[in-house]
C-alpha cells in the first residue's frame, strides 16, 4: 500500500510538472520580441496590434536609426538575445535581405497568400535567390513637386496634366528648364539643385550596379552625369545643396543667389513623405501653390521594411505579425485613414485613393496620383552595396561637373575606386 501512494504521488508530480512545462510553453507561444528604429510600428502595435491581438504579449525595444544596425548585427550574429521581429530601413535593409537564409525567416509563404492584392516593388525589394524575406507596409514612389504660380507664369498652365507634357522625359525636361530661363530673364530655374535628379535617373535604370559580381555602369547613371552637368552650365539650377539651407529657401520662395537677386524654383523631385515631412512643415506661406506629376522618369525613396530571425522560437507567430502589418486589409485601411501613409496593399489603396484631396497642392488627390506611380516601380535595382557605391559615384559626378576631370576620367576613377573598396 506505502509502495503504491509513492507510485501515484511520483505520477502526480510528474503530471505537474507536464503541465507547468506545457504552460510555460504556450505563455512562449504568445510572447513577441520586436525591435525597430522607428515610432510608426510602435504605433502600429500598441494602437492596433494589440487590440486585435490582446492575448499576445509583446516585448518591443527602440533604438535611433544611427545605432540600430550595430545593435542588430551582433545579437543575430550570435543567436542570443535576438529579436522575433525587426524593422529595417530602406538604407541598410538590402544588406540583410542578402544575407538570406542564413540570417532571416524564409517568408515566402506569407507573401504567396497574398502577393496578388498587394504592390509588387517592396517585395521585391525585400526578396533575395527568388525567397522573400521582407515585407513592407507603405509604398514610397516618388514624385515631382511644381509651383503652380511659376507654372502659370511661364508655361501658361498649372494643371498638372498639362504641365507633364512638358516634363514627360529628359530631353523635354532639358527644354522646359531653358524656356523657363528664358522667360524669366534667368530668374527661374527648374530645380534648386542637381542633387535632386539623383533619384530619378537611379530609378531609370535598367540594370543595378552589381551584375555577376561585376561593376555595371547602367547608361542612365551616365546620362545622370550629362545632366547636372548641362544644368550647371547653362545656369538651369540653383547650386544649392540638396537638405542645406539654400535647398529649404527655395521652397519658401525666398532663395537668393550670391549677389542677392531673387531665384525662382519651379520644382523639387520628393517621395510620399517629402509632401508631409519636408514640404508642408518648411513652406507653410506656400500652401495651395503646389502640384505633383510623375515627371521624367519613376522612382522611389525611402520606407521601412520588416523581417523575422531564423532563429526564432516562435516562426507562426511572427509571421502572422509581419502579415498584419504588412498586408492585412483591415488595418492598412485603418492606418492609411489615421495618417495618410500610401499603404502597399492595392485593395485598400483602390478603396480609398478617389476620397482625398490635399489643400496644400491645390486640392489635387495627391492618394491617388502616388497610387498610379508606386506600381511603376522595379525594386529589383536594388542591393546591398548601393550606399557604399553610390557615395563613391557622387564624388566622381562632382568632379565631372566641376570640371574638375572629364566625364571619362572620372568613371574610370570610379571605376577603380570601386574595385579597390569593394572588390568589384
Amino acid at each position: 500500500m506505502k509502495k503504491s501512494r509513492i507510485i501515484l504521488s511520483a505520477i502526480a508530480a510528474a503530471a505537474m510538472i507536464a503541465s507547468v512545462s506545457s504552460c510555460g510553453a504556450k505563455e512562449e507561444e504568445k510572447k513577441l520580441v520586436i525591435w525597430s528604429f522607428t515610432d510608426e510600428l510602435q504605433s502600429m502595435v500598441d494602437n492596433y496590434y494589440k487590440k486585435d491581438h490582446p492575448d499576445i504579449e509583446i516585448d518591443y525595444s527602440l533604438t535611433p536609426t544611427d545605432q540600430f544596425p550595430n545593435k542588430l548585427d551582433p545579437v543575430l550574429a550570435s543567436g542570443n538575445g535576438a529579436p522575433d521581429v525587426f524593422a529595417l530601413e530602406d538604407a541598410f535593409v538590402r544588406k540583410y535581405i542578402e544575407q538570406g537564409d542564413d540570417l532571416l525567416l524564409d517568408l515566402t509563404d506569407t507573401y504567396n497568400e497574398i502577393k496578388d492584392k498587394m504592390i509588387a516593388y517592396p517585395a521585391e525589394v525585400g526578396t533575395y535567390n527568388g525567397k522573400v524575406y521582407g515585407l513592407s507596409w507603405q509604398a514610397a514612389p516618388g514624385a515631382m513637386f511644381y509651383r503652380r504660380s511659376l507654372a502659370k507664369k511661364y508655361l501658361g498652365t498649372d494643371e498638372p496634366a498639362e504641365v507633364q507634357k512638358y516634363l514627360t522625359d529628359w530631353a523635354k525636361f532639358n527644354e522646359t528648364a531653358e524656356l523657363l530661363k528664358t522667360k524669366s530673364n534667368g530668374k527661374c530655374v527648374i530645380v534648386s539643385t542637381t542633387g535632386d535628379l539623383f533619384k530619378p535617373f537611379q530609378g531609370a535604370r535598367k540594370d543595378p550596379w552589381v551584375v555577376k559580381g561585376k561593376l555595371v555602369v547602367d547608361p542612365a547613371m551616365e546620362d545622370y552625369m550629362d545632366a547636372c552637368k548641362l544644368l550647371k552650365d547653362k545656369g538651369y539650377e540653383g547650386r544649392q545643396g540638396q537638405w542645406a539651407e539654400g535647398w529649404f529657401a527655395g521652397m519658401k520662395g525666398e532663395l537668393k543667389d550670391e549677389k542677392g537677386n531673387a531665384v525662382e524654383v519651379f520644382s523639387y523631385f520628393l517621395p510620399t513623405w517629402g509632401l508631409h515631412y519636408v514640404l508642408k512643415p518648411n513652406a507653410p506661406a506656400t500652401s495651395g501653390d503646389w502640384a505633383m506629376i510623375p515627371g521624367p522618369a519613376a522612382y522611389r525613396w525611402g520606407g521601412t521594411w520588416v523581417a523575422a530571425y531564423k532563429g526564432t522560437k516562435v516562426p507562426g507567430r511572427a509571421k502572422d505579425f509581419i502579415k498584419y502589418v504588412t498586408t492585412d486589409d483591415s488595418f492598412l485601411e485603418r492606418w492609411a485613414k489615421d495618417t495618410g501613409d500610401l499603404v502597399s496593399n492595392n485593395n485598400v489603396v483602390n478603396k480609398i485613393k478617389d476620397t482625398y484631396s490635399e489643400p496644400f497642392l491645390g486640392g489635387q488627390n495627391h492618394y491617388a496620383e502616388f497610387a498610379a506611380m508606386a506600381n511603376n516601380v522595379d525594386g529589383k535595382l536594388t542591393q546591398g552595396t548601393d550606399q557604399a557605391i553610390e557615395a563613391i559615384f557622387n564624388d566622381a559626378v562632382s568632379s565631372y561637373v566641376n570640371g574638375e576631370k572629364s566625364k571619362e576620367q572620372a568613371i574610370a576613377d570610379f571605376k577603380e575606386q570601386v574595385k579597390v573598396t569593394l572588390g568589384f
